[in-house]
């Protein structure tokens, strides 16, 4: 087992979280670190009254910042389609239905994966179908080939999750409580020693911090 470890609180639907991944991904294999990879669904669904009351330049400050962030880090960007949160349409602020089938199936797959060693891998693989500009990442053989890329069986998977759904979100609950419980709310924030790290522009906070902690390469 790594000597240290940091957890990673993570949204499928989040653009930041997809834009760290591929670093968490290079740290899990470089340095004796154990990267846990803890989903929780987005804000969307935790707390939706959170868009009826933004500052009307939010939106397309958040949209400028995504798209230059990602080709800073040369990353693909395009919002997912079918978007991983279903919206109702033409709802101003956004409302979110209570039937929310590629979300909760996807954060549940989430934790299976984290469940067989392979959280942060698998992370990366679907993240990067989402918003790499896959449209209907969710049809055909797209999902599948993305969990074998990690290593994983997505029919198995996909078995599991649907018997073991109560399981499963008791397990994503826990991990928006823990989320919470270090000290924010955002995704992807990462966790070290209790101290939070939010964002993907703090992982190179987070790297120092390791490294004063004693983090050694493998």
């Amino acid at each position: 087992m790594a000597d240290l470890s940091i957890d990673v609180f993570w949204s499928f639907r989040s653009p930041w979280s997809y834009l760290a991944t591929p670093r968490l991904v290079e740290w899990a294999e470089a340095y004796d670190l154990e990267v846990r990879f803890r989903p929780v669904y987005p804000i969307a669904i935790r707390t939706p009254e959170f868009f009826s009351n933004l500052h009307p330049q939010w939106f397309d400050y958040f949209q400028l910042d995504m798209v230059r962030v990602a080709a800073y880090l040369d990353l693909p960007f395009v919002w997912p389609d079918p978007d991983p949160v279903v919206t109702e349409p033409g709802s101003a602020p956004p409302k979110f239905p209570a039937e929310q089938p590629y979300i909760h199936r996807l954060t549940r797959l989430g934790v299976l994966a984290e469940e067989r060693g392979r959280g942060i891998r698998f992370a990366n693989e679907v993240s990067s179908l989402l918003w790499s500009g896959t449209k209907n990442w969710h049809e055909d053989a797209h999902l599948a080939d993305a969990a074998a890329r990690a290593d994983l069986d997505l029919a198995e998977l996909d078995s599991i999750a649907r018997a073991d759904a109560d399981r499963l979100t008791g397990m994503i609950e826990q991990n928006q409580e823990d989320h919470a419980a270090v000290g924010h709310w955002g995704v992807p924030t990462c966790a070290f020693n209790g101290e939070p790290f939010f964002g993907q522009d703090r992982l190179d906070v987070l790297l120092w911090r390791l490294e004063q902690a004693g983090l050694q390469q493998r």
